[in-house]
């Protein structure tokens, strides 16, 4: 018997719970020439801003065990050219796409919000907020719960009320859960966690930086305990909010681990720059892995690590017969 693989994202459901991750697959067109992306449960394109970025300099990608860093610095055509050319390319095709921003100052994360809010085929919006707060000398808005509850309410306060609104969290904080709580009072409908935590390496043959911006973000399965870790804490404090798990998903077995921990969604990024088909292979290996656990449905194996045996489960997929009455 398969395993039924719906999830909701705050209301909008998706088929799978397999998303890709921000920045990892452009707005749809790279991984559309490998396969069908109505086989995603949403695609999830790159931070867009509100002018064109040519991003940062090169060299700005770089190996490290167990993942990689990147500085790449939300490199983009700007929110007009986003609007004429890749958002209608992908509604056309009825594509589930949650649309990232980033952005300087509230206002301007409220402009872009403005800007996507009537327009057709934004399945839900991620709030990118590890962006520089260039009104708080560049202190990143993901750092600080209230900076980080400011964008947020911005944000809802001009999106339509049926797209969701997620906030994107970094690991960098002293309190994950403080600014998780404080973005979901603000309004956020979902989170997704964990964004790229700061590292750096020195090439010892140039006696340099690998990265010409110095530090960058890590990604790979070097960080997946840490998104684990992330998940955990801020399921257990806040259980009733849905959350996207993110990083250093390689395979069915780290999805798992994220939605045991309590993400009822997982994102896939660094794995597609070797393997494109990476996320249907991963939410393959998920349904397997779910199956031969005697699961029938992904929502009953959300947040099961923190359940006593035999309890109910938090995260309720509602029956479509149900839902009807």
């Amino acid at each position: 018997m398969s395993v039924d693989m719906r999830t909701f994202l705050a209301h909008v459901e998706l088929a799978n719970p397999v998303t890709t991750a921000a920045g990892c697959a452009g707005s749809g067109r790279e991984l559309a020439q490998f396969f069908d992306l109505h086989r995603l449960g949403a695609l999830v394109t790159r931070s867009i801003t509100m002018a064109p970025r040519a991003g940062r300099p090169t060299p700005r990608m770089a190996e490290t065990p167990s993942g990689m860093l990147n500085a790449v610095g939300l490199q983009g055509p700007g929110i007009d050219a986003f609007l004429e050319r890749e958002l209608p390319w992908l509604a056309q095709r009825g594509i589930r796409t949650v649309v990232s921003i980033g952005g300087g100052t509230v206002a301007e994360y409220a402009a872009l919000a403005r800007r996507l809010t009537d327009a057709p085929g934004v399945t839900a919006i991620e709030v990118n907020l590890a962006c520089p707060n260039i009104e708080d000398r560049g202190r990143v808005f993901a750092r600080d719960g209230g900076a980080a509850a400011e964008v947020i309410a911005s944000v809802r306060s001009v999106m339509r009320y049926d797209v969701p609104v997620v906030a994107k969290l970094s690991p960098d904080v002293a309190d994950v859960v403080a600014v998780a709580r404080a973005c979901a009072d603000a309004g956020a409908d979902a989170l997704s966690m964990i964004n790229n935590p700061l590292g750096m390496s020195i090439d010892v043959d140039t006696l340099k930086p690998s990265l010409a911006a110095g530090t960058g973000g890590l990604s790979g399965p070097a960080i997946l305990p840490l998104a684990v870790r992330c998940v955990w804490q801020v399921h257990a404090a806040i259980p009733g909010v849905p959350i996207i798990g993110v990083g250093g998903v390689m395979s069915g077995h780290d999805a798992l681990q994220l939605v045991l921990a309590g993400a009822c969604a997982v994102g896939v990024g660094t794995a597609l720059f070797h393997d494109p088909y990476a996320c249907l292979r991963i939410e393959r290996e998920l349904e397997e892995l779910l199956q031969a656990r005697g699961f029938h449905r992904l929502a009953d194996a959300v947040g099961l690590a923190h359940r006593p045996p035999g309890s109910a489960a938090r995260h309720l997929l509602v029956d479509s017969e149900e839902s009807s009455l």
